[in-house]
């Protein structure tokens, strides 16, 4: 069920509500004046403030320098007459929020300037109620001088973040268009040109010798069957499959190629991303298959781990083995799964003892609880 009501907001705290006694206080020091003229002007400065700073952070370009001037202007005219100083906090966080450099700059060096020069023209004077002030003045000042900075730092390094995520968003989206090539090349190309060389050969055999122009005809078609079940399955793929899912298939397999199973019989992972399941289920798929096709093992044995730091599957067949320095980039799929690895920061371990021993390591990222929900 929803919270209707919260006393708090969850991304705020207890902002709002610092803002809102800052934005009643002002009050206070004007009905301390004993002239209803100066209560009445006090009241419109007020207002007419807070209805400048709105348009000042609604404002691009050359009018916020005029609003950032009012606003000063009515600071100084509050601290020197109504002895309240907190109308100083306000520009300062709105300075701050300025992303522009020289208009940063040039607008925070006006106010600390023009605040100073107004908070030390009423010690001078030494005025009764702006001097029992002075630890909450010295308090605003030393926010006017590192608050803007502050909040200018942080709203730079959150564009730099949103810059960084876009273009992370772009390799992501570059990786997987090179690897749905990488697979389309795979899974089409021999075929099509295969299709394309017994297609050339009928043509010329259609006459001279129909019965073989026909049985070429027929492996046009087959290849063709092939080749769209194929397709037909790197689709499904691209879908996405979770690895207890992969798993499951991984076994019929390896039951169809008469190797027995030895491993656990589910699979416990927490907090592990979608992207990451696909990742791993294609690598598993590929070195069972690895093992299947060339290890003329009887066993395989099949480990997935998670510990605090990564995502481990040990494949572990008593097969022939490889040769550990060629195979990889001689074939055999290995390629193909270092090349997924390397798209999470993954890495690709092999040994050839007794068999063959491949480990797949993929860092254990964890998704946030709010994400989770969201799906």
């Amino acid at each position: 069920m929803k919270k209707i009501y919260q006393l708090f907001q969850r991304n705020t705290g207890i902002s709002p509500y610092v803002w809102s006694v800052f934005s009643i206080l002002p009050f206070y020091f004007i009905f301390q004046s004993s002239s209803t003229k100066a209560i009445v002007a006090g009241i419109i400065l007020t207002i007419f403030f807070f209805i400048s700073y709105r348009f000042a952070f609604i404002s691009k370009g050359w009018p916020v320098y005029g609003w950032a001037c009012i606003l000063i202007a009515i600071s100084i005219t509050m601290t020197s007459l109504y002895n309240y100083i907190y109308f100083a906090f306000f520009l300062a966080y709105f300075i701050g929020n300025i992303k522009e450099r020289i208009p940063f700059i040039s607008l925070y060096i006006l106010h600390l300037v023009s605040m100073t020069v107004s908070f030390n023209f009423n010690i001078v004077f030494q005025d009764d109620q702006f001097l029992k002030q002075l630890p909450f003045i010295i308090i605003i000042w030393i926010s006017i001088i590192l608050m803007p900075f502050s909040l200018y730092n942080r709203k730079k390094r959150e564009h730099l973040e949103e810059q960084l995520q876009d273009a992370n968003a772009v390799l992501v989206k570059q990786q997987e268009r090179q690897r749905i090539a990488r697979d389309l090349h795979d899974t089409l190309g021999q075929k099509l040109s295969l299709i394309g060389l017994k297609s050339d050969l009928a043509k010329k055999l259609i006459e001279k010798d129909p019965v073989q122009a026909r049985s070429q005809l027929n492996d046009v078609q087959q290849t063709a069957r092939t080749a769209l079940n194929e397709v037909r399955k790197m689709v499904s793929q691209m879908r996405g499959i979770r690895l207890e899912e992969e798993l499951i298939n991984v076994k019929q397999i390896l039951k169809a190629a008469q190797i027995e199973y030895i491993g656990d019989q589910k699979i416990n992972l927490t907090n592990v991303s979608l992207l990451i399941e696909n990742i791993l289920s294609m690598c598993l798929k590929e070195a069972v298959t690895n093992v299947v096709k060339h290890s003329n093992a009887t066993t395989c044995h099949i480990s997935i781990e998670q510990s605090l730091n990564e995502v481990n599957i040990s494949i572990k067949d008593n097969g022939a083995g490889l040769k550990v320095n060629e195979d990889i980039t001689k074939g055999h799929g290995l390629l193909g799964i270092k090349e997924r690895l390397e798209f999470v920061n993954g890495r690709l371990e092999l040994f050839s003892e007794e068999g063959t021993t491949l480990i797949i390591r993929v860092p254990n990222v964890i998704k946030s609880a709010e994400k989770e929900e969201g799906k």
